[in-house]
């Protein structure tokens, strides 16, 4: 059953260890053999399977030895629970390549030594490594896990101060009792005082002291200045709309912060503008933190509408690859206009528009190889994946195309811009909210799908389409409204044209052959790709035409678009390996 995607085999009373033959199961994305009687160890063959990206749970057997460094593999993996086994020794260092990871869980085992740096770990949102015997200090980074909701240390030998910051800040979202050894935190936790060595030690505890005292004084004369704010607020007979309208997920931001932190909504801050607002770089918080601030044009038609949109499709789902909104503000400005802005992480790299068509000067700068628009593609299809079937209600962005692709510092691609974002109902047919839609065809020309319009209804298709256009442009550089196109020509039947006929060098964009940016001809560029290659281009051409197919009916499942990138991928760099 080498074509197997999930395998259940939980609350059985299985003996002996788990098979190594689940190796040749590559499409496996979800396993789960937990509460059985196991032994052994994980096999390395399992954790090298590269479409497990769901669930692998073990959890409730006998399973021990150490945890094989090879988890390090599941890069793409959600969820990871070993709970209540017998595994020991360390925790493996290659635990924080598994950047996609949500959940870990890891109690009841007899891990020990100090916690690895696991700060790759960038989105867990569940961390539980109780009732082990790990020691040492609670690590540093974990106050910079901004996803993270429960984190559970406790009945472990662990020492030291623990940090007042992040998580750490919330009682209830932390356990750390069972550790002799702690000390400090925050008041409620009814930790010891740390002790306090030294002259130096006691001075800088008095200089605390006294800095606390004058922050103290600092926050009572902020708060009758923010009382008497709100009373000319009041007086001004404009009522404001309170954030918290669009759930508790986003923290309360002024109009005067947003105003301060971009300049003044400078010309020199200004990083772009859309259909329905304008956008700008600006520095928030003690640390300077950079944003980007998307500022809605409230006269637009529809605006409004795309401000909740947002609001209500961002603010209960958590990815890697989807941009991260940090808050919004729904207020009113200096001369009592409504103000509506939302706040997004900051993306150094831009967005793969400015990527695939640099303006002139940039080509060298901009030059993206065969493997990193392979991992772009992949990051952006893990994306619409977890939209269409991995979130409680699925999501259809409706408006997907490479200036909504952000690239962070890696160029990690994470997907942007939700102002055109629908909820479907649960059974993933219906379209609701539909009062949020304005009015016209949903989407980009070239990218929303030729059914958009004609007035059929919206559904996850319609990214798929979109995603195969993104995907086609990717490796040809040809925007789907390129001027070539005319009549009866477009972007999908430009390609399935040149894969008929052969003439991929026709296609492909040049800087995708010369991946090192020196001067060659094509023929000569071409001539250094090995048949290995050449396959792995053709498929990927092929994925994106069967993605933008016209009729709905014959288009691709994200599921299935997911894996076989992936195995190209996979394919690609064994090929460069035994080069």
């Amino acid at each position: 059953m080498t074509r197997l995607l999930h395998l259940y085999l939980y609350n059985n009373s299985l003996e002996g260890s788990i098979p190594t033959s689940l190796g040749t199961c590559r499409f496996l994305q979800d396993v789960r053999f937990c509460h059985n009687k196991l032994n052994g160890t994980i096999p390395k063959q399992l954790l090298g399977l590269p479409a497990l990206s769901v669930v692998l749970n073990v959890s409730h057997n006998s399973l021990t030895g150490p945890l094989p460094p090879e988890v390090g593999n599941l890069k793409s993996l959600v969820a990871l629970d070993l709970s209540y086994n017998k595994f020991s020794k360390e925790i493996p260092r290659q635990l924080k390549d598994c950047l996609a990871l949500e959940v870990l869980q890891m109690q009841g085992n007899f891990f020990e030594g100090t916690i690895p740096d696991l700060r790759g770990l960038k989105g867990i949102q569940y961390l539980d490594l109780s009732h082990n015997n790990l020691t040492g200090p609670i690590p540093s980074y974990m106050v910079s896990f901004s996803w993270l909701q429960n984190l559970n240390l406790s009945f472990n030998n662990m020492e030291g101060e623990v940090p007042v910051q992040g998580i750490f800040s919330n009682a209830t979202a932390i356990e750390i009792y069972g550790n002799s050894g702690l000390c400090g935190g925050i008041q409620e936790l009814q930790l010891p005082a740390c002790p306090i060595r030294g002259s130096k030690k006691h001075r800088k505890h008095v200089a605390f002291k006294l800095t606390l005292a004058l922050g103290i004084a600092a926050a009572f004369c902020l708060t009758l200045l923010s009382l008497i704010s709100l009373c000319c607020l009041r007086k001004s007979k404009k009522k404001s709309i309170s954030v918290s309208s669009f759930g508790h997920f986003y923290q309360r931001i002024s109009y005067q912060e947003l105003l301060k932190s971009t300049g003044g909504f400078s010309e020199r801050n200004l990083i772009g503008s859309g259909h329905f607002g304008t956008v700008y770089k600006g520095k928030l918080g003690p640390d300077e933190t950079s944003v980007v601030v998307k500022v809605l044009n409230l006269h637009k038609e529809g605006a409004t509408k795309s401000f909740i949109a947002e609001c209500q499709a961002l603010r209960n789902i958590r990815h890697r690859h989807l941009v991260k909104i940090l808050t919004a503000c729904s207020s009113v400005d200096y001369d009592g206009k409504d103000f509506k802005a939302l706040v997004y992480e900051f993306m150094p790299n831009g967005n793969l528009d400015t990527w695939l068509h640099p303006e002139d000067g940039f080509q060298q700068q901009r030059n993206l190889s065969f493997l990193q628009r392979m991992n772009i593609a992949i990051d952006v299809a893990s994306a619409l994946l977890y939209l269409h079937h991995h979130c409680q209600t699925p999501i259809i962005h409706c408006d997907l195309k490479p200036s909504n692709v952000l690239l962070d510092d890696d160029l990690t691609a994470h997907i942007s811009d939700f102002g055109l974002a629908r909820l479907l109902s649960e059974s993933g047919r219906q379209a609701f909210l539909n009062q949020l839609s304005s009015a016209g065809i949903n989407g980009t020309v070239g990218y929303a799908p030729p059914e958009y319009g004609m007035g059929d209804q919206l559904s996850t298709n319609g990214d798929v389409y979109s995603f195969g256009i993104l995907l086609l442009e990717i490796f040809t550089e040809r925007r789907p409204t390129d001027e070539l196109f005319k009549d009866d020509l477009n972007l999908h039947n430009f390609v399935k044209l040149a894969l008929r006929r052969q003439v991929l060098t026709q296609i492909l964009d040049q800087s995708v052959l010369n991946e090192e940016g020196e001067t060659k001809n094509m023929i000569t560029c071409w001539s250094d790709w090995t048949n290995e290659e050449i396959e792995c281009l053709i498929l990927v051409f092929n994925i994106g035409l069967a993605c933008s197919a016209e009729s709905p009916r014959d288009r691709m499942d994200m599921t299935r678009v997911s894996l076989e990138l992936l195995s190209i991928r996979d394919k690609l760099l064994e090929n460069r390996t035994h080069e």
